[in-house]
């Protein structure tokens, strides 16, 4: 860059500064860009290498693409695919794998992979494009997209894992892992670290075996035997997945899932449950009763939207309020599947579980 052209990208940069600055206190966002600035802004001060600058503004750019991608479809549940992108087309964990984003998009949900081939390939074949997203990677050698997501507006590359593997989870609604290597290993193993430290979901996570195959069910032998049984892991930490090998199982587990819970989040100390339609007192006290045991303290109590949710756009759906101790995560998972059994959704919602 010439020093003239330094110097007009400068001047540019501080006329939009002081115009972000100016309209800061009417930005609904403005307290996250306030701290996102000053976080800059003392990063500017430090001693920090050129390379983590470099870092942070790739990063950044990452984000920037990827939040502008979903926002447009944040009100349509999505599936996370994983799997091996080794696996050929006529292999029996392929055509599992593309059965199932067949299945799913017909629900209405939408598909997002890896970008790749194998079995992220697999799920956008049968999920199509238009149900589609790809999150590909850049690689000093070349990273094709498969044929089925190429070209298409849905498809971003990113420059780190860990920003593609933020947007492959945050976005997610569920995750459905197929057979793989180190790779989908790790994934499977990531998901259910976040998930029982509750840094994820709660989503529902389906391990899908070729009919009759064996491969997660070999996996879940080793957690029972090694992790389970020796005290590494809860005894109610498997509540956290679901593994099959038929298709309707692997569908239902997400559909149901939806059936009457909606979504939650933290107000402080409270775990909010938001959810789909109303429970009767008699199901709040079975509730308080069944599950007594993951409270910190209090009850689990019906409530309407918080004042600290005022900006909520699901404000109008009823709540669930709890003091839930955020360590027994497959028991809240075990609470989510008893809440799901207690209501029937209508019509309307019974057609579309992939709305949020």
């Amino acid at each position: 860059m010439t020093s003239s052209a330094s110097f007009d990208y400068l001047e540019s940069l501080q006329a939009d500064m002081a115009e972000l600055i100016d309209r800061l206190p009417t930005l609904k966002h403005r307290q996250f860009i306030q701290q996102a600035l000053a976080t800059i802004i003392r990063l500017a001060d430090s001693e920090i290498e050129r390379l983590d600058w470099k870092i942070l503004s790739a990063a950044l750019a990452d984000m920037e693409g990827g939040f502008q991608l979903f926002y447009g479809y944040r009100h349509v549940r999505k599936i996370t695919i994983f799997g091996s992108a080794r696996l050929a087309p006529e292999t029996p964990e392929y055509q599992i794998a593309l059965q199932f984003a067949r299945a799913v998009s017909q629900l209405g949900f939408m598909v997002m992979t890896g970008g790749g081939g194998g079995i992220m390939q697999a799920g956008q074949e049968g999920a199509g494009r238009e149900n589609s997203f790809g999150l590909n990677i850049q690689l000093p050698f070349e990273q094709q997209a498969n044929p089925f997501i190429e070209g298409d507006p849905k498809l971003i590359h990113f420059k780190y894992f860990f920003t593609r593997k933020l947007f492959l989870l945050k976005e997610s609604d569920a995750v459905a892992l197929f057979p793989g290597g180190f790779g989908t290993q790790d994934e499977a193993f990531e998901c259910m670290t976040l998930s029982q430290t509750g840094k994820f979901g709660p989503v529902p996570l389906v391990l899908i075996d070729t009919p009759g195959g064996d491969y997660w069910r070999s996996w879940s032998k080793y957690v029972d035997e090694q992790l389970v049984k020796t005290g590494l892991v809860s005894p109610d930490d498997p509540s956290l997945y679901t593994i099959t090998d038929n298709l309707e199982v692997a569908c239902n587990a997400i559909t149901q899932f939806y059936q009457v819970y909606h979504s939650s989040r933290y107000v402080g100390d409270q775990l909010v449950i938001r959810l789909r339609q109303d429970l009767s007192d008699a199901d709040v006290e079975r509730l308080n009763t069944d599950f007594k045991d993951i409270l910190v303290k209090g009850k689990i109590a019906k409530s309407q939207t918080l004042p600290q949710e005022g900006q909520d756009e699901t404000s109008e759906l009823p709540r669930l309020i709890l003091y839930f101790n955020q360590r027994d995560l497959g028991r809240l998972y075990q609470m989510i599947a008893a809440i799901n059994q207690m209501g029937t959704p209508s019509e309307e919602e019974a057609a579309h579980p992939e709305r949020k």
